[in-house]
């Protein structure tokens, strides 16, 4: 048996015992790297660890860390009521609102995981202030930087079409930029309504009033509200906390939930200094991360060191908040992924593909290698790595370049919201007051089937029609 074969067996080895035992898979991830590693890829310790990712530790740490003092301090109630205010309290537009945002980061310029981890704590902690799913919520953040991820002006944009043009292929920036952006807005539709979106619009709007009691219109009569009491029983959603007396409803509020309300007035939430300065520390984040081009972990560990020092008494627990085993988990995984590169597992599959006489059968299997490694790895590497192994059959002229570049560079990134990638990883450690270990659950599975699905589909799309 070969060594990359026997390195792709454990991987598969981990995921059953870390399913079926209830242990962390990244404790599993670092043992089978030291085991494969040594024994196998006859690595020393300097190889093991060249895949550590340094960069998303800090990241995760980072900002799980910055939004933990927000949560302490007030500052994420204050965002989540003024984002009900920005779309006059209907709370379905919230996840469109986040989609479209990171969408625009993205776009932009800024590179996706920074985009996630600006949005992501902002739109979890609304999802669990008003009983939205958590995976509906995650998903519309992930795909929609994803769907803004390709703009000839965007960071992914820029690397791919850098890379049609050395490899002297026929491209087009724009059909690039389509490609993805309706690709993850038709996925954000189906999750919208797979994850209890309708639930959302049926109920109406709802606007803060007396400090965080909940007025509606009058389509809220005869439907419950989304206050989070209690279990849902909507694909993906998670037992809420019960409220606090502050957000439950009055009966002054029952009794005018046919009248239309105005908007609370800013004063039931006030701008208190802590609040001020991380609103402050929130923004300086996406300057420095969008303008200056600082890295977004460690801009963010320094700013959360600021407010602790300032306010020590409402950062006092913040430290613990961090997502340590959701940390421990990613950096495992992605450790052994790194050994998996190193040993040549990665290449020797994408080669092995490659060689295939069938162009069409060839290009099928790169857009599932792409996805199937893109959900633990980096998504730009591998687009790097397997367009210049799809030139040698799209030089055959049987297969359209511009269609299979793009069918390549959606597989590699819709992927994105697993959480062994960047993105989903971010996801999973800014959700406050979930059962993490079944929401880590839900969005493997929910990774699992964008990766069972969407190749096959862009693929049918995109290269067999024969675009370029």
């Amino acid at each position: 048996m070969s060594p990359e074969l026997i390195s792709i067996l454990v991987l598969a080895v981990v995921f059953v015992i870390a399913t079926t035992r209830s242990i962390n898979m990244g404790a599993l991830a670092f043992a089978a790297a030291f085991a494969v590693g040594t024994l196998v890829a006859d690595l020393d310790a300097d190889g093991i660890f060249a895949g550590f990712p340094g960069d998303l530790f800090v990241v995760l740490v980072g900002v799980t860390y910055l939004f933990a003092i927000a949560r302490s301090n007030g500052t994420t109630d204050w965002l989540v009521h003024a984002s009900v205010r920005l779309v006059r309290g209907r709370v379905a537009l919230i996840p469109w609102v986040m989609f479209a945002l990171t969408g625009a980061l993205t776009a932009i310029g800024a590179v996706s995981p920074a985009a996630v981890a600006i949005v992501a704590p902002i739109a979890l902690s609304f999802a669990a202030r008003y009983g939205i799913s958590p995976l509906l919520m995650g998903a519309m953040v992930v795909h929609g930087a994803q769907g803004g991820g390709f703009s000839p002006i965007s960071i992914y944009g820029s690397i791919v079409n850098g890379i049609v043009e050395r490899e002297k292929l026929p491209g087009n920036e724009v059909t690039l930029f389509l490609a993805s952006l309706i690709v993850n807005l038709v996925i954000a539709a189906v999750v919208f309504v797979a994850c209890g979106g309708l639930r959302l619009w049926r109920q109406g709007s709802v606007t803060e009033v007396d400090g965080g009691a909940l007025k509606g219109r009058g389509e809220l009569r005869d439907q419950p509200q989304p206050t989070g009491t209690g279990t849902t029983t909507d694909p993906g959603t998670h037992p809420s906390p019960s409220p606090s007396p502050s957000s439950s409803p009055s009966p002054t509020t029952t009794a005018t939930a046919t009248r239309e309300t105005a908007p609370a007035p800013t004063s039931s939430l006030p701008l208190t200094p802590p609040r001020i300065a991380t609103l402050l520390s929130l923004v300086a984040l996406v300057v420095a991360v969008l303008v200056f081009d600082l890295d977004a972990g460690l801009t963010a560990i320094t700013l959360a060191v600021v407010l602790s020092a300032v306010w020590p008494d409402d950062s006092r627990k913040a430290v613990g908040e961090i997502a340590w085993p959701t940390v421990l988990l990613i950096c495992g995984v992605l450790t052994y992924v790194g050994v998996l590169d190193e040993m040549g597992t990665i290449t020797w599959a994408g080669e092995g593909v490659g060689g295939i006489g069938v162009p069409l059968l060839a290009a099928v299997l790169l857009c599932y290698i792409g996805a199937i490694v893109s959900a633990f790895a980096s998504s730009v590497g591998i687009m790097g790595a397997l367009i210049p192994l799809a030139v040698p059959f799209l030089a055959q002229g049987e297969i359209g370049a511009v269609g299979m570049v793009a069918a390549l560079a959606v597989s590699a990134t819709v992927v994105d919201v697993s959480p062994f990638s960047t993105n989903g990883a971010l996801v999973l450690a800014a959700a406050p007051d979930v059962d993490r270990e079944r929401f880590f659950r839900q969005l493997m599975v929910y990774g699992g089937i964008v990766v069972a699905v969407v190749p096959a589909v862009v693929w049918l799309l995109m290269v067999v029609p024969g675009w370029g």
